[in-house]
């Protein structure tokens, strides 16, 4: 009976020591399966954080493509823009009937005297709206341009350059600016997400820079507002990417407001440049008329400095409705807010020509529609071309007399530039 109960007993311990066994295993396999589980909750959340950030690139991409169509379209508008000014120069040098009987005689006598100079009848012809006018030439400046300028006190000039992949250019836009060594200058480059290099070279400026930022924006005109908005000078003015500042421009702006306080407003003449800042061409402005704002915008962009007085009582922005016409519209807006503008006689910017400015032609009523908004406004109705070329007539004949005036002095050694 013994030996029975010790054998019963045996299998007892037996049964015990494999369910201790099992329990033991079934422990490891509980933790395993918990491990299991923290690892596939990692994996999941690492899924997650993948997607999402896949869905952050692929916004990011979007919203770049949908940047660069948007830079696309308004360098397509501004070409479209200078289409229409053409048509309107070019109509306005078919018309010279009235001077027929003085061009062509003339013509004639310099043919038959073989003299040394071009067609009289281009002599008469407006090159305000033309780009390439002549081949291109060194730049070179009078010594005066370089001259130093005492100002006291040197009033804050605040400079945006709205950017989008125009890293060909900008370095030479900035050190346009930088070069000019002005004392008191605020300067801004608000770029949309450039990924050409353009950040690279941003990077290589950041101490001369006041700031910088390269982030997707809703266009030009939107990154100039951004830019302007971090600002404070008293002077303001932007600069696009691929322009220039000519030399000794913002100390003699900045002389010109200190000796005319009434002024608020100022602008100068245009030197155009191609890839290698050569000039091909110029704009000698006449003096400034309030009136021809109403039809036509002639003034060099590039060259327009204004008080943040009048920018604040004009509304403190450029109006991002618009994609081509935004320095038009401000202009008007600068005017109907009372302000008084100068056109100075001398070289201030450099509007540069190249290849990306080239657009398609499907594009070309875009700026002319921006355009006829502008004058929709202002004149109650679109005017005819005939209409328009009859009321910048007066304009365009005194820009004549001053470019050749301006050819004369320099002809005898009175002007370089």
């Amino acid at each position: 009976m013994n030996d029975q109960n010790n054998a019963f007993l045996d299998i007892l311990d037996v049964r015990d020591a494999s369910i201790v066994n099992l329990q033991k295993s079934l422990a490891t396999l509980e933790d395993e399966l918990r491990r299991k589980e923290v690892e596939l909750l990692k994996m999941t959340r690492e899924a997650e954080e993948k997607d999402a950030s896949i869905e952050e690139k692929e916004a990011s991409i979007e919203e770049k493509e949908d940047a660069l169509l948007k830079m696309t379209r308004e360098a397509e508008e501004k070409e479209a823009a200078l289409q229409k000014q053409r048509i309107i120069i070019e109509k306005y040098a078919s018309r010279h009937r009235r001077w027929r009987y003085i061009i062509v005689p003339t013509e004639r006598l310099v043919k038959a005297l073989n003299f040394p100079f071009v067609k009289v009848r281009a002599v008469f012809a407006p090159r305000i709206g033309k780009l390439d006018q002549y081949v291109p030439k060194d730049l070179s400046f009078p010594d005066h341009y370089y001259q130093l300028i005492c100002i006291d006190p040197a009033p804050k000039i605040s400079i945006v350059t709205p950017s989008f992949k125009q890293a060909d250019f900008i370095e030479r836009t900035l050190n346009s600016v930088f070069d000019q060594k002005y004392p008191n200058l605020e300067y801004y480059v608000q770029d949309g997400g450039s990924e050409d290099g353009t950040k690279e070279i941003l990077e290589k400026y950041s101490d001369r820079l006041t700031g910088w930022e390269s982030t997707p924006d809703k266009g030009q005109t939107n990154a100039i507002n951004l830019g302007f908005a971090k600002t404070t000078g008293e002077i303001m003015a932007w600069l696009n990417s691929d322009d220039i500042i000519l030399p000794g421009t913002l100390a003699y702006v900045a002389d010109y407001f200190n000796r005319h306080p009434e002024v608020d407003v100022v602008y100068g003449n245009r030197l155009q440049i191609d890839i290698n800042d050569q000039h091909i061409g110029r704009w000698i402005m006449p003096e400034h008329e309030d009136e021809v704002l109403s039809w036509a915008d002639f003034i060099p962009q590039e060259t327009l400095y204004w008080r943040r007085s009048i920018w604040e009582k004009a509304g403190g922005e450029v109006d991002e409705s618009f994609r081509f016409a935004m320095d038009w519209d401000f202009l008007v807006r600068l005017r109907d807010s009372g302000a008084r503008f100068a056109r100075l006689p001398r070289f201030m910017g450099g509007f540069r020509i190249h290849p990306d400015q080239k657009t398609s032609a499907q594009m070309s009523d875009i700026g002319a529609k921006e355009m006829n908004r502008i004058r929709e406004r202002l004149l109650g109705r679109t005017p005819s071309e005939k209409e328009i070329f009859k009321a910048v007539k007066p304009y365009l004949l005194r820009h004549i007399v001053t470019d050749l005036a301006w050819r004369i002095r320099k002809l005898f050694g009175y002007s370089k530039f």
